[in-house]
């Protein structure tokens, strides 16, 4: 990821904020479900759209719905179902970060994808 010389937290903070986006996509992986783990022989695994989240931190704990939408600049989630309501009453999706969420099962129309999944098996 970015190799960052303070330990600042501010400066931890500006530079994910001002990394390029071939390194902000990194931060949008997510772990895998114990049995994607022992099937593919890894921990994680960047979330794309059409994948199906569980939610494991925040008020949505346990929910599960596919990803709508992936936004790399903010380094967030859209989960299918997951939404707050406003005060009119309107739903509004809830934008989630990608490591409170857990892949339960992968969307494989990227066939790259699933040729780099499959070498670990």
């Amino acid at each position: 990821m970015v190799r960052i010389e303070s330990e600042q937290p501010r400066k931890q903070r500006k530079a994910r904020y001002q990394a390029p986006l071939h390194v902000k996509t990194k931060y949008l992986n997510a772990p895998l479900s114990s049995a994607l783990k022992e099937q593919y022989k890894k921990k994680t695994v960047r979330v794309i759209k059409g994948d199906t989240v569980k939610v494991t931190r925040g008020d949505f704990v346990g929910d599960e719905g596919l990803v709508d939408a992936v936004d790399t600049k903010k380094s967030k989630i859209v989960v299918h179902g997951v939404s707050s309501t406003k005060a009119d009453g309107t739903e509004v999706p809830r934008v989630i970060d990608a490591s409170n969420v857990q892949i339960t099962k992968l969307n494989f129309t990227d066939k790259r994808r699933e040729a780099k999944l499959g070498e670990a098996e």
